[in-house]
């Protein structure tokens, strides 16, 4: 097989990852055998005798990821050129179309160096494990961007995924991978094998697959919404985001989130959610209770008796020192300050409180490594910022209302985060509450998406999702990850739904991540053997 048909082996595994991937209709199944081809191709250059076989490995598995990435968060482009032109955008959105394509490749090459020094089955364990750990990192470190998890994939079909309440993302991740590799292994014995031998692996692959699908379909079928009902109205304004932080009043843009919500508000109405930065002035924390917009929306909820709003808000707190990695300092002011992108929850008592967004976009609201590069801070409060941008808060929280349902306030994309939202969860929260704007990207697969997603949430924690997202997609998911109801893109409106309150803790909130942390425990494991068995435990060579 030449150079040249192996790059169309890697291209057709990009195609069907593509084609199987979120918001594409009941194609979701292709995800578990879309990397055979790849497979083939990688198989074919590690058995013939080339120069530099692990760099034409590194590049054809890279050709998959690299091109799978860029055509499925391809909106990524949209929101940087829209503030800093085509000049900068394609540049700038190669870094996340680049990045997690390159631990992806990662993955594959050091499989193929495991495979030289290790049987095949620890090999394939190695993959299974770099892969998965490798993708954790994508969710804990400081360029996180977890959006390609494998797992996340089986949005498209949310009715294979019941399991998620055990497993998380990552067992939907665990779960593609080893279909792959068995469906390859399939593969390879129906061309080779006679007889009985031929079919026995393609047996073992089909029980993988039929055994989870199975399983799904019947905890779907059979499931229940457990929960007292409680009445909450999600508003979607439809307000231009790159008009709404300049050019229209706060004062305006509260009129029209509040003329929504009294639209369709009843008496019992419970929660009203409002997006990502409703409230777009920097309102000081500490004097909130004073703050002309504070009271305006304290009138609003006057007319429900047992009201709470929560809504997305630009927030600052002022501190006399340097208080956090991220404060800033306002030297015509004296002090130092964080802005916050926050959720307020604000009630018809003088209680308010405030959940600052923790999981920030990297570059855009965070500089990666804050601490790593904290000696330049000096060099940033001069020019009136900081090396770490927007502030935030070290550990998820939930909102409590007098009446004691607690809500999950989750802002933005911190919806890719089971392991977070499932603690804000365990913590007490009867519900999530998704803020969102998502207006950045324009009308692209990215909104689709990201409302996608959050089905995974609900089914993790059986939590009913609440989802206000500026110019939409605004819905309501039930606990077994149905869209039960949702707005249109680039539409004024407001929805409302008696939504379930439930107080059941899952296996997966228990446990969290659990199984990506013992994979990337084993990734380290098995890595190591191969720097072992090239340097210190040379093979040895029989000598005549």
């Amino acid at each position: 097989m030449n150079k040249t048909q192996t790059y169309l082996l890697a291209l057709l595994s990009a195609f069907l990852l593509w084609l199987a991937w979120p918001p594409m209709p009941f194609t979701t199944p292709l995800l578990l055998i879309a990397l055979v081809p790849l497979f083939i191709a990688l198989e074919n250059i590690s058995t013939e005798k080339i120069k530099k076989q692990g760099k034409r490995i590194f590049l054809t598995a890279g050709l998959t990821f690299l091109i799978w990435n860029t055509a499925s968060i391809y909106w990524v482009y949209n929101a940087i050129s829209a503030y800093n032109g085509t000049v900068v955008a394609i540049p700038v959105s190669l870094i996340p179309y680049g990045l997690g394509a390159l631990l992806m490749t990662f993955s594959f090459w050091l499989y193929y160096r495991l495979s030289k020094y290790t049987s095949k089955n620890i090999a394939y364990w190695g993959l299974v494990s770099f892969y998965i750990g490798l993708e954790y990192l994508q969710q804990t470190w400081d360029l996180a961007f977890p959006w390609m998890t494998l797992g996340n994939g089986l949005a498209g079909m949310h009715q294979l995924a019941q399991w998620y309440d055990y497993t998380g993302v990552y067992g939907g991740s665990l779960w593609i991978l080893v279909s792959n590799i068995l469906a390859f292994e399939a593969y390879k014995k129906l061309k080779t094998q006679t007889g009985y031998l031929r079919f026995r692996t393609f047996g073992f692959w089909a029980l993988i697959v039929i055994i989870p699908i199975g399983i799904s379909v019947i905890k779907y079928l059979n499931f229940e919404e457990k929960g007292t009902p409680s009445n909450v109205v999600v508003v979607q304004p439809n307000i231009d985001p790159y008009q709404k932080l300049e050019n229209i009043p706060a004062a305006e843009q509260i009129q029209i989130l509040t003329h929504l919500s009294d639209s369709i508000g009843q008496i019992n109405t419970e929660y009203f959610i409002w997006p990502e930065t409703a409230i777009p002035n920097y309102s000081d924390e500490d004097r909130i209770r004073s703050n002309p917009d504070f009271l305006t929306l304290q009138n609003f909820l006057s007319r429900y008796k047992n009201g709470t709003l929560i809504t997305g808000i630009e927030s600052i707190k002022i501190y006399p020192d340097k208080r956090t990695i991220s404060a800033k300092y306002a030297p015509d002011r004296g002090f130092y300050y964080d802005n916050f992108n926050s959720a307020m929850q604000v009630e018809n008592s003088a209680n308010v409180q405030f959940y600052h967004k923790s999981k920030l976009v990297p570059g855009a609201e965070k500089m990666p490594f804050p601490k790593v590069f904290s000696f330049m801070d000096g060099v940033f409060s001069q020019l009136g910022g900081s090396v770490s941008g927007w502030g935030w808060q070290e550990k998820p929280s939930v909102l409590y209302a007098q009446s004691g349902i607690g809500a999950a306030p989750v802002v933005c994309y911190e919806s890719l985060w089971g392991d977070w939202i499932g603690q804000q969860v365990k913590d007490g929260a009867q519900f999530i509450a998704i803020i969102t704007n998502d207006g950045w990207w324009g009308n692209t697969s990215g909104k689709d998406q990201h409302e996608m997603y959050a089905k995974l949430r609900a089914i993790e924690t059986h939590r009913d999702v609440a989802r206000s997202a500026n110019t939409g997609i605004s819905c309501f998911i039930n606990q077994r990850g149905d869209v039960t109801q949702k707005t249109k893109w680039w539409t004024r409106t407001a929805i409302k739904a008696d939504i379930s309150l439930n107080d059941e803790i899952t296996f997966y909130v228990k446990s969290g991540d659990v199984i990506a942390k013992l994979l990337s425990a084993l990734a380290v494991i098995l890595a190591l053997i191969i720097p072992y068995k090239k340097w210190i435990k040379k093979p040895k060579h029989a000598t005549v």
